[in-house]
């Protein structure tokens, strides 16, 4: 077993609040990745699941167990730090042996599982060797075999691919993956490479400023991002951004902004200002004489061919916007250009708290805003909606 529990977990440095009661569950074979931008308290928060700081407040619990105040030696925990933190003066063997050694296991037991995590990792014909005989990711991967040979608990990775080359990154990103899924082991892993987290993870934990925004799956995060930081944080290039308008007008939920006006759905709602998201494969290079639900006009002056798609920039409302298609033989000539969406790709997110926006029908048709609206912003289904022209793009 290996279910870490972390509730109201903070963590404060001469007055600033690094990590921020911050409450999550880890469960046992989980590869749970914190992913965030530099200073957004993920590394802080691991270095506290390992024992390493004390926190402010809150508790930490392995399988049960209060461990909060426990040493780090003491908690069946392992790291593998950037840095890899390898002995130098030791062969492979002996590195990967040292956990053991230090345990005072016997000599029997330690080959037999030095040899048999060597194996695992493919780093068998290595063990003779030194660290500096060793390239990057066969540093990695010794430093993650010394944490495998302990049986711990659960495994925390602080960035351990961050010094390793892109071509190397993806390869180990898979090994990595593969281990996971080969031992079943609880995985902690802290990055702010978002490609990391989508590939490796089996749930991400957005962090903004010391706090969770957001956990789910990696698909979760990037289907239904809970606020408009998670939305623009997930995915390269990242989802349009815009604001808009949500009002009541002829008994439908109408959404406007500068340049487009569209009917949602029917029902009522509560005047509200809003971010409209959008991926930029959902939005599309209309055609003349071409419609879709909302459209609007974006003001092209660049066009990125990628060999097998492009990517269209452009400003609408004085915000950047990006097109994503597959490569055509016709080019989108830079100056105004019009594109579209359908309803079943927006997202909406409340100007004020950043919030995501969830339609209920039974709140008279109010829209609602929290943490924990998570689902696609689209009506219930008792109010789905029903087809309809949509209103002319502005000129």
């Amino acid at each position: 077993m290996g279910t870490i529990q972390i509730e109201g977990l903070s963590r404060s440095f001469k007055g600033t609040t690094a990590v921020d009661a911050v409450d999550i569950t880890v469960q046992d074979g989980d590869f749970l990745v914190l992913l965030g931008p530099s200073g957004c308290g993920k590394t802080t928060l691991l270095r506290m699941i390992a024992g390493l700081l004390e926190p402010t407040a809150g508790t930490i619990r392995l399988d049960g167990a209060d461990i909060t105040s426990a040493a780090s030696k003491k908690r069946d925990i392992a790291m593998v730090f950037q840095s890899y933190a390898l002995y130098p003066h030791l062969t492979v063997y002996k590195n990967l042996a040292f956990p053991l050694t230090v345990r005072k296991a016997a000599k029997h037991v330690i080959d037999a599982k030095v040899r048999e995590i060597a194996a695992i990792l493919e780093i068998d014909h290595l063990l003779e060797r030194r660290p500096k005989e060793l390239s990057g990711g066969q540093r990695q991967r010794v430093a993650v075999g010394r944490a495998l040979v302990r049986d711990p608990k659960a495994f925390l990775m602080d960035e351990p691919l961050s010094n390793l080359d892109a071509s190397l990154r993806t390869q180990t990103r898979q090994e990595l993956a593969r281990l996971h899924r080969r031992l079943g082991a609880t995985f902690v892993y802290v990055t702010h490479d978002q490609v990391e987290a989508m590939t490796m993870a089996t749930r991400i934990a957005v962090m903004n400023k010391g706090r969770v925004e957001q956990v789910g799956t990696p698909m979760e995060v990037y289907d239904r991002p809970a606020s408009v930081f998670v939305a623009g944080f997930i995915g390269s290039p990242a989802m349009n951004l815009i604001p808009a308008s949500v009002t009541t007008l002829d008994g439908d939920v109408h959404l406007a902004g500068s340049d487009f006006a569209a009917a949602l759905w029917p029902g009522e709602t509560v005047d509200i200002d809003v971010v409209l998201g959008v991926r930029p494969e959902q939005l599309r290079v209309l055609d003349p004489g071409e419609s879709a639900a909302i459209m609007f006009r974006v003001d092209v002056d660049a066009v990125e061919n990628l060999g097998n798609e492009e990517l269209i920039y452009g400003e609408t409302e004085g915000r950047r916007v990006c097109v994503r298609r597959p490569r055509t033989s016709h080019p989108v000539p830079t100056g105004p250009t019009l594109v579209g969406l359908d309803l079943d790709c927006l997202h909406l997110f409340e100007q004020s708290s950043g919030r995501r926006l969830e339609w209920r029908a039974e709140d008279s048709g109010s829209p609602a805003a929290g943490p924990a609206a998570s689902a696609v912003a689209a009506p219930a289904a008792s109010a789905q909606p029903r087809p309809r022209q949509a209103v002319a793009a502005a000129h």
